[in-house]
């Protein structure tokens, strides 16, 4: 099948937020874990096909190799549009890879020209005058501003954009878009004929987000948050370039065992954390505890759950604590331990007859599903904006797998999670 469009995530979260979408459309969508060892002409393809990496928060130069990798792939596919995905707050340092690995997808392609809109409207994220809000507050007062790996203390994407690319960064706002296609594709014109290769595009509702992607929807690189994505497969419906043609996803026969494994620290995880401990038989994981003596104690608990019993085994803290530790334990190896002994318990489910798995965080969500040997999803049903159930194999097993990133979905998210796979 041709590749209408080859996306490329910066994490398995984020690759199952865009997935989930995209697969409103009714197109195929197939989404990807790593880049695959077959080459596109052994394997099956679908109209998006989305590449999840985890590279969020990777050294520069490795994330870009592991996009270009990516993006070798997808050409090989047949893509010729592509989508560069991150985060809908922004999820980088002055040295982080949302640019660089913007700029070397690119040169790649020998684009000119890209635009960058994490909004997600649905979400309460939107964008105005250039910065980035988190419901009503600046992405640098939300509690983004306390994130363990990429704490967010400026809202101006202009500014968080600069020190990252070698070209000029520029902005089309919002009263731009508001005027339509016609206006926006006149602003990027413009700001071409000035040199400016990098823009950053306001939103603030739905209706934004269909203007902009049809004014850039022939960029051969677009970026941004999923959203901004969400409006193209009606596009390519439209003009023919792509058949609503995806069967219904077939919810595999799964047994009743259920865990919840979390390591986001966000403040609406630790809201979710909250509401279903209350109802769950719920495990805390200590990284200090975890340095000190391992994961055999984790292991135990575990084993003497009951394998249909509601449970929950979570690292998320509050930012204090997170603070603490990380002091002791410095960033790496504090998030290292977590996200080892949550992957380790993970297997040990699935090995004691676990087959419904909820995982909150990226670097969590990546570890995971790399321990259960999960290289592709099927999208499910969706429960929330931008996270979907997902239906997959590990170790020759069905599973049912939702990856979540920290501060989506509602504090009821995890009941609510299986109430949906119940009712499918």
């Amino acid at each position: 099948m041709s590749v209408v469009l080859g996306c490329i995530a910066d994490d398995f979260t984020g690759a199952t937020d865009l997935a989930g979408l995209l697969a409103r459309s009714g197109a195929r969508v197939s989404l990807r874990l790593g880049v695959p060892d077959q080459a596109p002409g052994n394997t099956e393809t679908s109209s998006f096909e989305v590449i999840a990496l985890k590279c969020r928060t990777a050294p520069v130069q490795e994330a870009v190799d592991e996009a270009k990798s990516a993006l070798g792939w997808l050409r090989t596919a047949g893509a010729s549009r592509f989508f560069w995905k991150y985060c809908s707050t922004f999820d980088s340092t002055n040295r982080g890879n949302i640019g660089p690995v913007s700029e070397a997808l690119m040169s790649e392609l020998g684009a000119t020209q890209t635009i960058y809109c994490p909004a997600f409207p649905e979400n309460g994220r939107s964008i105005f005058m250039g910065s980035l809000f988190v419901g009503e507050q600046p992405l640098h007062e939300s509690p983004m501003k306390d994130h363990p790996l990429t704490p967010m203390r400026d809202s101006n994407l202009m500014r968080l954009l600069e020190p990252q690319v070698k070209g000029k960064v520029g902005l089309a706002n919002r009263l731009v878009v508001d005027q339509g296609v016609s206006a926006l594709r006149d602003r990027l014109a413009e700001l071409q004929a000035e040199g400016i290769a990098h823009v950053v595009v306001d939103a603030v509702a739905n209706a934004d987000l269909a203007i902009i992607a049809e004014a850039c929807r022939d960029m051969p690189l677009m970026t941004g948050g999923s959203a901004v994505a969400m409006p193209l497969p009606s596009l390519y419906l439209a003009d023919g370039a792509l058949a609503a043609d995806a069967p219904k996803a077939e919810k595999p026969q799964l047994a009743a065992g259920q865990i919840v494994l979390s390591g986001s620290c966000s403040a609406m995880t630790r809201k979710q954390v909250a509401n279903f401990s209350a109802e769950a038989t719920a495990l805390k994981l200590d990284p200090l505890a975890l340095a000190e003596n391992g994961t055999s104690a984790a292991h135990d608990w575990l084993a003497q759950q009951p394998v249909e019993a509601a449970k929950i085994i979570y690292a998320t803290a509050e930012p204090p604590e997170v603070a603490a530790a990380q002091e002791r334990l410095g960033v790496e190896t504090a998030g290292k331990l977590v996200e080892d002994a949550l992957a380790e318990l993970a297997v040990q489910a699935r090995n004691a007859g676990v087959r419904r798995f909820v995982i909150a965080g990226g670097e969590t969500s990546g570890a995971v599903t790399n321990a259960l040997g999960v290289k592709q999803m099927t999208i499910g049903p969706e429960i929330a904006p931008g996270v979907p159930w997902t239906w997959c194999r590990s170790d020759g097993h069905d599973i049912a797998l939702t990856l979540k990133s920290g501060n989506f979905g509602q504090e009821d998210f995890f009941t609510r999670a299986y109430d949906v796979l119940d009712t499918q």
